[in-house]
């Protein structure tokens, strides 16, 4: 029997953990991840960017997921999405680190 996942990270363990705690972090925690998270913009495709930009404008603001709020946090979440597996793991990864060590201000570019 194969399981169902409702949302695109469910279905890595780690990316879903590092998505559903970044959604209880304050609004400047926040802010950080979602530059940290941008910065993968390097990693993606210009055309996929492009698609990016605009379901952005489509979701800002009114869509029901927690991220569609924030302009910015939509952005980094959709970027997020778009890039390859072994980056969204990586991503993950440091994200999941930095709010364990409370400490997003130090997040970095990913270097694969």
């Amino acid at each position: 029997m194969s399981q169902e996942y409702r949302r695109w990270y469910d279905n890595d363990p780690i990316l879903k953990e590092a998505l559903e705690l970044l959604k209880l972090q304050t609004d400047e925690k926040k802010t950080a991840a979602a530059d940290f998270i941008i910065s993968l913009q390097e990693q993606v495709a210009q055309d996929v960017i492009e698609r990016i930009y605009d379901i952005t404008q489509k979701f800002s603001a009114e869509g029901n997921r927690w991220y569609d709020e924030d302009p910015v946090m939509l952005k980094a979440i959709e970027l997020l999405r778009a890039a390859p597996p072994k980056t969204q793991r990586l991503a993950a990864l440091k994200l999941l680190l930095a709010m364990e060590n409370n400490d997003l201000g130090s997040l970095e570019q990913i270097n694969e």
